[in-house]
C-alpha cells in the first residue's frame, strides 16, 4: 500500500520556493485533509501469493480416510495387521500399519503434495524405509495391498 504526498498551495517552510509535495494535512486536489490519497499496489498479486501459500499442516481428507480405513478393515478382519497410526506434519501427513502395536510399522503410506505434479503424491514405504510404490491417486496405490502375494498362509 503506498500513501502519496499532498501537493501544498504555497511553500510550508522557508526553505521551500515554489509549491512542493510534503506529508502535512494540507488539501490536495480539492479532497478534505483528513483522507490521504491510497494507490494499492498490485493488489491480485497479494492474492495470488495468498493462495499459492503452503498450509501450516498436511492432513488426509475425509476421501482419503475412507479409503485408507477400508483397506485396514479388510487387512484386520484377515488377521494381517492390528494397529494403525495417523501422522499429520509441514511437509507430509502419514497412516502407518502395525502387525503389533510394540513394533515398528510394517508399512508407511504417505502423502507428499509437493511431489504431486512429479512422481506422484501418495507412496508406500516399507519396514526398512524403502519406497516400494508411488502413485497419483491413492485408490490405485492402495490397489498395491490386494495382491495375492500378501494373503497369509497357514
Amino acid at each position: 500500500m503506498t500513501i502519496l504526498g499532498q501537493i501544498s498551495e504555497k511553500p510550508h517552510t522557508a526553505s521551500c520556493i515554489r509549491p512542493c509535495i510534503c506529508w502535512r494535512n494540507t488539501p490536495a486536489w480539492g479532497m478534505p485533509p483528513s483522507k490521504p490519497l491510497i494507490i494499492v499496489a498490485n493488489a491480485f498479486e497479494r492474492e495470488r501469493k495468498l493462495a499459492q501459500k503452503k498450509p501450516a499442516r498436511i492432513m488426509w481428507s475425509r476421501a482419503e480416510l475412507g479409503d485408507l480405513l477400508g483397506c485396514y478393515g479388510r487387512h484386520v478382519a484377515a488377521g494381517i495387521w492390528r494397529d494403525y497410526a495417523i501422522d499429520d506434519g509441514v511437509e507430509h501427513a502419514t497412516f502407518s500399519v502395525f502387525r503389533h502395536s510394540s513394533e515398528v510399522p510394517l508399512y508407511k503410506i504417505e502423502k507428499i503434495p509437493a511431489l504431486r505434479r512429479k512422481q506422484g503424491e501418495y507412496c508406500v514405504r516399507g519396514m526398512d524405509g524403502r519406497i516400494l510404490r508411488r502413485g497419483h491417486t491413492l485408490a490405485v496405490l492402495l490397489r498395491f495391498f490386494d495382491r495375492k502375494s500378501l494373503r497369509v498362509l497357514s
